[in-house]
């Protein structure tokens, strides 16, 4: 049976570097970003329910979707957000699973499958997986690292106004890795958790119950 992992953390946490080293010690990763981008595609099922929802204005002329010009109307205005949610988050969930199936059902699956996601626990997706990993920094240095990396102030604050705080994030995590330093000390911390990630598989094929998170 194949450990089913969700990655979760908040805007330049640095998620997806660690996704990366997770990856290269074994773990099956799949970006749900990459997901939505895909469903956002013309003709995919996201491109559709998007135009459903907010009309002609959000597509491009090829009738994708315009993901600057949606997030200039998600990231102002928190009901819309939330509509948006509600139709693209079963679409994106369907895909994973679908992808999961196919790493269950495969000659040789791997020990680890990650998702790797923002809105995990915000959403409560997270119970879709044996393990939820947090990464962690100071939201001051994540702030600095999204501006340094270009972003924009308006945006940035609509995007952290949507998503959990760490401290929120961490109560429904099992394990945290840290990146407040550098990347000698963050290594470590992956390395940390992929040794207790490999616990776990050994106890789920054993049959024996996971520990309880952290909490609930």
């Amino acid at each position: 049976m194949i450990l089913r992992v969700g990655l979760t953390g908040g805007v330049a946490s640095g998620k997806s570097t660690a996704s990366r080293l997770l990856a290269e010690h074994g773990a099956a990763v799949r970006d749900a970003d990459v997901v939505v981008a895909r469903t956002y595609l013309p003709g995919r099922p996201g491109a559709a329910v998007v135009a459903k929802l907010f009309g002609e204005r959000v597509l491009t002329a090829a009738g994708g979707v315009d993901r600057a010009a949606l997030g200039a109307i998600v990231l102002t205005d928190a009901g819309a957000r939330r509509r948006l949610e509600q139709v693209i988050h079963p679409i994106v969930r369907a895909e994973i699973e679908a992808w999961l199936a196919k790493l269950a059902s495969s000659e040789k699956p791997p020990l680890v499958a990650m998702v790797e996601a923002a809105l995990l626990v915000e959403t409560g997706a997270y119970r879709d997986y044996h393990r939820l990993v947090t990464v962690s920094a100071d939201v001051e240095l994540r702030r600095a690292r999204a501006l340094a990396a270009g972003w924009n102030d308006v945006v940035l604050a609509g995007v952290l106004a949507a998503q959990l705080d760490d401290r929120g994030r961490e109560a429904a995590a099992d394990y945290v890795i840290r990146n407040d330093e550098g990347a000698i000390e963050l290594c470590a911390d992956v390395d940390r958790v992929w040794r207790d990630l490999r616990r776990d598989w050994e106890l789920l094929q054993a049959g024996k119950p996971l520990p309880r998170r952290r909490l609930e």
